[in-house]
Order: structure tokens, then sequence, then C-alpha cells
């Protein structure tokens, strides 16, 4: 798809510069043309040349939207003007993978740049050759190949040092010189809408696929093109079509947090032979690195939760300890952050299932704070789905039938995927079932579950029975 395909910055300078040490007179245009701008596109990417312009001696905003979120950045550090080595200081603290450096061999680079893994190319009288050409386009062809397509390599000597350095994310929409990148992004996401809008979980899963298939090569779309296909096959319950599509993402994005995140999630909704142990495993690496998340414990502990309900109905021995470490990630994700209500709502509802006297004890103690963490959200005044799922919960768990009554047809409404259904559906559920443990009504809560039950069949284009 046109304008689809990942941006590579060149930052440049234009025209003809003298370079101070050498008296060398560089032609920058000829070497863009005859070998940078078609070694990128040979690689698949679209060149974005930067402007030099400068307001005060402050890079201009266009610049640092440049590159901080350009996909690939080509720097080249031929002049040795500070101002480009601060540029690539900059784009290395950004990115830890694809940048790639050049310089005309017509001096050596400082100490510090010359370990990084930069290509040199060779001027005769500030102009290359054919043969010059031909080698540069070659040789930044292959690395931008390698960057593509190979096992991602940090590139930037601040990330090797510090594995855990937090890169920087930010939406194309900060910066005006990504408007045509915006603009065809709005597109393609109006293409998912579309795809979205179909009546059945299957006819949406096959529009989805023939628009991933207008993509081509996935290895050179833009990040964010594939991420809001991988979000848009996590909304039909795809999990296969998630796995595979991350499976073929370039190297640099799997290594992003939030698409390892929902890799795990879609790993562990599959459910295939050693799936949720390689989601847990993903998890927990996570964890390691960046330390307590409400995100990163959300998951887990539905991976914990997933596997203790196995296990329960199996009548295992071992489904009480899966029970035990799913709290145990619900909580950690609460305290983490306690505005983050939903780690804290699933800690409840399990500790309710364990039902002795020390999990409802905590249970009461994490209550209130779950509810003041919905209420700052605008709890059954919000549009947010998952704001009014907690809502609906928290009232089942406290008896509030009429609060319950209230939100649950917003709720149904709100919903944008069946898989969201079924998540609140399995919560209630357990503490239907805890219900009927302590011998109380559920009268109530049977009648929400029925909602719940029809709403999932209109989702998934069928009739489907609440499990047992």
């Amino acid at each position: 798809m046109s304008g689809l395909q990942a941006v590579c910055f060149i930052d440049m300078p234009f025209g003809k510069k003298p370079d101070l040490a050498s008296g060398v007179e560089v032609d920058f245009d000829q070497i863009y043309s005859c070998a940078i701008e078609p070694a990128i596109h040979a690689a698949g990417l679209e060149p974005v040349r930067g402007d030099r312009e400068r307001s005060g001696g402050i890079i201009h905003a266009p610049m640092f939207g440049r590159l901080l979120l350009s996909d690939f950045v080509v720097a080249d550090l031929t002049l040795g003007n500070p101002n480009v080595f601060y540029e690539l200081g900059i784009r290395h603290t950004a990115r830890p993978f694809t940048t790639v450096p050049i310089f005309a061999a017509i001096h050596s680079l400082p100490f510090d740049v010359s370990l990084v893994r930069a290509i040199p190319y060779t001027l005769e009288q500030g102009k290359l050759t054919d043969a010059g050409a031909e080698k540069l386009r070659s040789d930044l062809q292959s690395r931008l190949d390698e960057a593509i397509r190979g096992v991602a390599a940090k590139d930037s000597p601040l990330f090797q040092l510090i594995p855990t350095f937090p890169a920087i994310n930010l939406p194309h929409e900060v910066t005006e010189i990504f408007q045509d990148q915006v603009r065809h992004s709005e597109e393609f996401r109006n293409r998912l809408i579309e795809a979205r809008a179909w009546t059945s979980d299957a006819e949406r899963l096959k529009a989805l696929q023939e628009i991933e298939k207008s993509l081509g090569n996935l290895k050179i779309a833009q990040g964010e093109v594939l991420v809001d296909l991988m979000l848009s096959y996590r909304d039909v319950s795809a999990w296969n079509d998630m796995i595979r599509l991350t499976d073929a993402f370039p190297d640099y994005l799997k290594t992003n947090v939030m698409v390892r995140q929902q890799r795990a999630m879609a790993l562990n909704r599959r459910n295939n032979a050693a799936d949720r142990e390689q989601a847990e495993r993903i998890l927990q690496s996570i964890v390691k690195e960046k330390g307590s998340d409400p995100e990163t414990f959300g998951i887990l502990g539905r991976t914990y939760k997933d596997r203790y309900k196995e296990l329960k109905d199996k009548g295992s021995v071992m489904a009480s300890a899966a029970l035990d470490s799913a709290i145990d990630a619900y909580t950690r994700g609460f305290e983490a952050d306690p505005r983050d209500y939903y780690p804290g709502v699933n800690a409840i509802t399990l500790l309710i299932e364990r039902g002795d006297a020390e999990s409802l004890h905590e249970a009461s103690r994490l209550l209130p704070l779950v509810s003041f963490a919905v209420a700052r959200r605008g709890a059954a005044a919000s549009t947010d789905y998952w704001d009014l799922a907690t809502v609906l919960e928290l009232s089942a768990i406290g008896n509030d039938w009429k609060l319950l009554g209230r939100v649950l047809p917003k709720a149904l409404a709100t919903a944008k995927a069946s898989w969201m259904i079924k998540t609140t559906w399995d919560n209630l559920l357990l503490l239907k079932a805890a219900r009927e443990r302590a011998g109380q009504p559920t009268a109530e809560l049977d009648k929400a579950l029925g909602h719940f039950e029809q709403r999932y069949g209109e989702m998934c284009g069928q009739e489907v029975k609440p499990p047992s």
C-alpha cells in the first residue's frame, strides 16, 4: 500500500558544503541522488530528506520529530559539524536500533564516534564516481536490509551500555513533519474500522486478512500500521493471526513492550501446547527488564487465572497454586499503580473465589481502593467499557443490583470486541459460583449473565452457551 512503508530519514547537508578539515567541497546533493536515495528505495523504505533550518541555534521541532520518530535514520557525519553529532546523539537516545551513520573518507572520525558502525565512502573532487556511488548504494542497502530483516542489533551505544534504558515512543501526530504519514495511517485505520463493521467476527477476520495482504512485505511497513492491525486481530479474537503477525514483525518492533504484552495475551488465549508457558516467560522477562507494571501483571494474572480454571475443571490438586499465583500477580499489578483498577478488581474477584477468611478480609481491604480508582475515571458515567465493566463487577460484589441494572446496558453497548464481553462474563461466572457456595441468591446475576451470553453470541455471529 502506497504511503505505508517505513520511513527512512536522511540527516545530511544540502547542496555543496566545504569540509573545513580537508578543504574539499562536498556535493551532498549528488551523493544523495546517486547513492543514498536509490539505496533506500531498493530496501523498500520511504526516504525523507531533512532540512537544515535553525532558529537561535536550536533545532526546529520538525528535525526533532524526524530524529525521534522515523523508523530508520541515515546520518552523514562527513563534515564533523557539532550539530550533526548532537543530532546523532538525540537519535541514539531515542532508538536502540535502525540508525546507519555514513561518512566520506576524507579524514578520520572523532574517537567517540569511530566505535559506531559507520559506512565510509570515497569521493573524488568532492563527488562520487560511478564506482563509488555503486559501492555506497550497495553498502547502504545491505546495512538497511540487515536492520530490516536480520536479528535486531543495538546500534546505539547508550542502549548497549544500559539495556533497560527506556526508548522514546511518541505518536507521529506530535510533529507536523509527519502529516503525510499521519494521513496515510488515518486512511489505513479507516479501512480497519470498515473491516470491523462487519456483522460477525468471522466476516471481520476475513476483511482484516485481506487488508494484511495489501500491505505486501510486512518488514518494511510502518510500525504503527502493523500495531493497529495486530490490535484489530485482537478485537475479533483472532489469536492465531495475532501470533502469526507478530512473528512477521521486524525485529526492532518485536522488542516493543506493548507488542510483547499483546503477543503474550494472544498466546494465553490461544492456549495450544506450551503457549501459556511461553506467555508467562514473556511477561516475566518484561517485569525483570522494566519493573512492576499494571498492564504486564494484569496479563500475567489472567494467564495464571486461566490455568487455574483449567486445572480446577480437571480436578487437579495444583489448581490452588495457580489461583495463588493469579491473586499475587493481580495484587502486585494494582499496588504498582493504584490508579489502575483493572488488576485490582480481578484480585478481589479471585480472593472471593478462594473464599477463606483471610482472603475475604483482603478483598474487603482492596474494595474501597479499587472503587476509588474507577470513580476517578467517571465510574457509571464513563464511556469506556473497562470502566463500566469494573463498576458492574463491583456492583455484583456489593449486592448493588440497582446500579448493576443501570450500568449493564451501557457496558454491553460500549464493548467493541467479543473478547471483552467474554472477559467480564467469565468474572461474573466466578462471582456467581462464589455466591452459590455461600448459599446466596443469584437471580439478579443470572439475568446479567443472560445478557452477556446474548451479546457475545451476537458479536460472534453464532449462538454461544455460557461455559459451565
